[in-house]
């Protein structure tokens, strides 16, 4: 096996994507933590419901490497990559893997759904109304248990293919395998 030092490397996410996904975190992890509400959690809330928004948007019509379709599969392929990841064969994906583009999704639309209905809670019309209070719980605490979830994976993905995925995140190039998808 060649050195990591020794390796060819790819640019894997850009400069500004990388910082979408640190500050989209960033705010979800506020919300989070200032789940009671106030101030904070509703500033937060605005700028994770505006960069989810912003990533979904980019998903749709951003660059090709950024959108959807270049990296989420669908469910035959994604259970076949389960398996493999269960049966510790899973190929290394330079970009999302099938299960990792999944999670991508749901924590997008999870943020966007609980950013809304907490906009939507705030104002006049729906303010004290039980579905807005409900769509935010059942979004957010869903959320809430994915997002450690998410950090597994990650951590997971690194063990698996002897690589750290946060490092990668941090400066946006992973090493060309043989085999890399």
């Amino acid at each position: 096996m060649a050195r990591v030092a020794d390796a060819a490397w790819v640019a894997a996410w850009p400069l500004w994507q990388r910082l979408l996904h640190g500050a989209l975190g960033l705010t979800v992890l506020a919300c989070l933590v200032t789940h009671e509400g106030g101030w904070w959690h509703e500033i937060s809330g605005y700028a994770a419901l505006g960069l989810a928004m912003l990533r979904l948007g980019v998903g749709l019509w951003g660059p090709v490497a950024a959108r959807f379709r270049s990296f989420v599969q669908g469910p035959r392929a994604t259970w076949a990559y389960a398996r493999q990841v269960r049966h510790r064969c899973a190929a290394r994906h330079l970009n999302h893997n099938p299960l990792g583009a999944w999670m991508v999704l749901a924590l997008l639309l999870l943020t966007a759904l609980a950013g809304t209905s907490g906009a939507l809670y705030v104002t006049d019309r729906f303010w004290g109304e039980a579905w807005v209070i409900v769509t935010h719980a059942s979004t957010a605490w869903p959320l809430a248990g994915l997002v450690p979830l998410h950090l597994l994976g990650v951590w997971h993905a690194s063990r698996a293919h002897h690589e750290n995925l946060a490092a990668a995140m941090w400066h946006g190039r992973k090493a060309v395998r043989p085999g890399d998808r």
